[in-house]
């Protein structure tokens, strides 16, 4: 048992750890592509932060696959955000054409 206790712990610490990097990256991302000057450079860190969303959405779910938490209402937040970034890099790149 106290093994078993051990392991849960260990887990949650690092899915918390893995979690919070992908979270912090995606609006550090999204900054960055504020002062990049070229389209394809603000493109690639909307991608960057795209990417780092979907990878926060996987601890999530995993996090309620695991019995940690109970997350599920998060996924309409990430839908949303999801949806702000591809509109925010559909924008850019109709402003190239």
């Amino acid at each position: 048992m106290k093994r078993h206790a051990a392991f849960l712990a260990d887990e949650r610490f690092g899915l918390t750890r893995q979690l919070r990097r992908a979270a912090v990256s995606i609006p550090a991302n999204i900054a960055e592509s504020f002062v990049k000057r070229g389209v394809a450079d603000k493109l690639r860190y909307l991608n960057i932060a795209q990417g780092s969303l979907e990878e926060s959405g996987y601890y999530l779910m995993l996090a309620t696959d695991l019995g940690i938490a109970e997350l599920i209402s998060l996924e309409a937040k990430i839908d949303e955000c999801s949806r702000m970034i591809d509109a925010y890099a559909q924008s850019m790149r109709s402003s190239r054409e």
